[in-house]
């Protein structure tokens, strides 16, 4: 198994500061912004992209940061080995009428956003939703694009992107293992 890295963690810092630029310019600014990770790293990136959108609108109330579990939605609970459901946390004012901002670490067939948006429609009725990734890797099963991505890394199916990040793992890299993704796995 050869691990190739891919971004190191300059590259990441920049990529979220980059995604946290044009989601303020997409949005107008940091009001009615909700940013909802998905887990596991999804809800770390989401709250780094908060927090960088913190520094860059020092003036404006910080855009309020959460999580959001899909792991009950997904439409290959009874194909795959799924991960212990984790609590979605919704900032107090819900997301009703707001601007969401779903964010998860690898883009890959689709899944997992089609489960948020299953998820998100059990909280409330948002304005809008956004998706922000660190890493697209194509090889979509629905029809999902993300709006903001930090890095478009056309990998084989056989490949696995492996993306590692300090709170998690010790560091922040991504690579690309050259082995067989688990099958129907996200990553």
């Amino acid at each position: 198994m050869m691990a190739r890295a891919v971004l190191s963690q300059a590259d990441i810092s920049r990529a979220l500061t980059r995604i946290s630029h044009e989601i303020l310019e997409s949005n107008r600014g940091s009001s009615d912004l909700v940013i909802l990770g998905i887990p596991t790293r999804g809800v770390i990136l989401a709250r780094r992209i908060a927090e960088t959108i913190a520094r860059i609108e020092p003036d404006a109330a910080p855009p309020p940061a959460g999580a959001l579990d899909v792991t009950m939605y997904r439409d290959d609970l009874t194909r795959t080995r799924t991960r212990t459901p984790q609590p979605t946390e919704l900032p107090a004012g819900g997301i009703d009428g707001k601007t969401v901002v779903l964010v998860d670490d690898v883009l890959f067939s689709g899944r997992t956003i089609r489960a948020a948006f299953d998820a998100l429609n059990d909280l409330g009725r948002a304005r809008a939703v956004r998706l922000a990734v660190l890493v697209d890797r194509g090889h979509r099963e629905f029809p999902i694009r993300a709006d903001f991505v930090g890095k478009n890394l056309p990998s084989s199916t056989r490949e696995r992107i492996n993306v590692r990040l300090a709170e998690i793992d010790g560091d922040d890299a991504v690579a690309i293992d050259d082995t067989v993704a688990a099958e129907g796995g996200e990553a």
